[in-house]
Parts: C-alpha cells; structure tokens; sequence
C-alpha cells in the first residue's frame, strides 16, 4: 500500500475514533432537559418499563434510548429500588440509573399533622407517602404494637408531634413509627421537662408530659386562636385545682362521636362515657386529638387568671367570653344561644 493511501485509512480510523468518542462522551453526558428539580417516584411494582415512561412523561430526558442502555448495562431490571428520586439539569442519565440501583433516593419533608382520629391520621401519612392508609391504620390499631410503642389506645394520638419532617417516602410504616417515637422524646427536651412541676403546683395535681398532651388537645379543640389558648389552659387547670369537672363541649362531642355537632345539646351531656366532662371529674382518659405544639406550649406556658367559665363569643370569631363568676357566664352563654338561634344553628 503506498504513502498516500496509507495516509488516507489513517485519517479515517483518527476521524472514527473521534466519532466514536464523541459518541461515547455524548452517551455518558446525556441526561435531562428539567428547568427546577423533579421528583421520579417508583414504586414496589414498578419495572424498567414503567420507570422509563415516568422518566420520559416527568423529567424530559434528551435522549431514552440512552435510558434503555444504561438500565441494560447495569442491570437494572434485577436492581430496582424503591423511592423519591430527584432529577436535576446537571443529573446525567448514568447517575440516574445508578441512584436507582445504589438506593440513592432523596427525602421527603414529611407533614404529620393535628387531627381528631387516628383513621385521619393514616390518610394523611399515606398521602404523602409509599405506603397505602390501610396498612398504617391497621397497625394503629394493633394492641401489640401500640403497647412495643409504649402507649395505650387512649393514649396513642400523643405520640405524634404535629411537624415536618425529613423521611423516605418507602420507610416501612415500623420505621415511621419508630421515627414518631424519638421526634416525641426529642421534643420533650429538658426545658419542657422542667416546666412540669411548675404546671403540676398550678394544677394542684401531677401534670405528666401525657396529662399536658390531654389538656392541650382539649385546648386545640375549643379554639384555633393560639394566643387565647395559654388563658383557657389558665382556667381548665383552675377547675382541676378546685376539684370542678371541666365540662368541655368538645370532650362531649368526642365522646359521641358526631364532629359535626356545632351546638352541644343536653341529651349530648348524657351520654355514658369517660371522656364526657360534665358527668366525669378530671381529665378524660386520653387526648381527644392530636394536640399542636402551639396547644403544648400553651399548658406549659399557661396564663394565669382566675376563671371558671368560658363561653363562645357570639360574634362567632372563634374567640371566647370568661367569667369568674357563674351569674357572668351565664350572661355570657345567652348571648352565644341567642346568635345561634338567630343563625338557625340547631345542633
């Protein structure tokens, strides 16, 4: 072969090798054409089929045949991960696949939120998620594990602390629980701890962390003003310390299990139940929600005053009259029967 056609293969194997290179540079650098990071959820059924369509309907990727390469390359169909993935501009489609294999997932901020059941409680936590709402009701509702827990049914909505936090999105509902578990111990700091005895000497009785939490969802239920509620954790422990059944109206409603009573009648009161107030001294047995820090906060830094009596103002701001006196609370709850009835609120 002469010079010059020797010359020419060596021009085409250097301009294939750079071809090849860049080929191969583009396949590497490949990834995503996302503006603000995106979230890839997969889940336990998912397959590399399904993920590629969630990655092509989400994360707009420059190219899935390079997807399809690299999941064939490292296997991913034998090592696929549950999760939250995040997908940034900067992500390449490799690191992508090897996040999923290698388990790299990404946290959520998990809300745990105050409400009155432990069904609403599920719901909530399976929104946001991998786990579905039955499975977490179902293990709030096993004796066994609300007792591995430390709690009893009555007790068991103190063991949240309403807050975000950072979780994965398939922790095991086990894991989660566990989670609440040292998120309450944490919380219970010893600023908090210390306050306990200040409460108890107010109270005329012991306040434990479970007796606060039961008084501050009582609190959380008679009003969502958070600076009104240190004065009503005033008055409620007054009642303890004079020995006077709280009679609170959303103990009654707890314990006859209609949320949507907006008027407390008397064959409400009636009803046999520890969680009634008006027929049962002292707290009831348990929270009746799950209280805010803000309705923590409020018994451990309770007001100080001498009312007994509190009424719903009758301008229906969620707001409340107080009244040392019976005659003045009297007056008070008139006022609030008479706005109802002009409202036509029967029950």
């Amino acid at each position: 072969m002469d010079r010059k056609k020797r010359s020419g293969w060596i021009w085409m194997l250097l301009c294939l090798i750079v071809a090849a290179g860049i080929a191969a540079w583009w396949v590497y650098r490949s990834g995503f054409n996302v503006g603000e990071p995106v979230s890839i959820y997969i889940d336990a059924d998912d397959t590399v089929d399904s993920i590629a369509q969630k990655t092509e309907k989400t994360a707009q990727p420059e190219e899935m045949r390079v997807f399809h390469l690299f999941a064939g390359l490292l296997n991913l169909k034998d090592h696929i991960r549950t999760g939250r993935y995040e997908v940034t501009r900067d992500l390449t489609m490799l690191n992508f696949i090897r996040d999923i294999r290698n388990h790299n997932e990404k946290p959520i901020r998990l809300v745990v939120p105050s409400v009155r059941t432990m069904d609403q409680m599920a719901g909530k936590l399976a929104s946001q998620l991998m786990v579905d709402s039955a499975s977490i009701a179902d293990y709030l509702k096993d004796e066994s594990n609300i007792k591995e827990l430390g709690y009893t049914k009555e007790s068991l909505p103190g063991l949240f602390v309403p807050n975000t936090y950072e979780v994965y999105w398939d922790v095991s509902v086990e894991k989660l629980m566990e989670r609440m578990k040292k998120e309450y111990e944490r919380f219970w700091n010893s600023e908090r701890m210390e306050k306990l005895k200040e409460v108890s000497e107010y109270a005329g009785e012991e306040m434990t962390r479970e007796k606060v939490i039961t008084l501050a969802a009582i609190i959380d239920s008679e009003t969502a003003n958070d600076p009104e509620k240190p004065t009503i954790a005033a008055l409620y422990m007054n009642r303890l310390r004079k020995k006077m059944a709280l009679q609170s109206d959303p103990t009654v409603i707890y314990a006859v299990g209609d949320f949507s009573i907006r008027r407390v009648l008397n064959e409400h009161l009636k009803v046999d139940s520890p969680y009634n107030t008006y027929r049962n001294l002292g707290l009831p047995p348990g929270p009746i929600r799950v209280p805010s820090i803000a309705g923590i906060d409020a018994v451990l830094n309770h007001g100080r005053n001498d009312y007994l009596y509190m009424c719903a103002k009758e301008d229906f701001s969620g707001t409340h009259n107080y009244a040392v006196a019976y005659g003045e609370h009297q007056r008070n709850a008139r006022r609030y029967i008479n706005a109802l009835n002009a409202r036509g609120i029967k029950r």
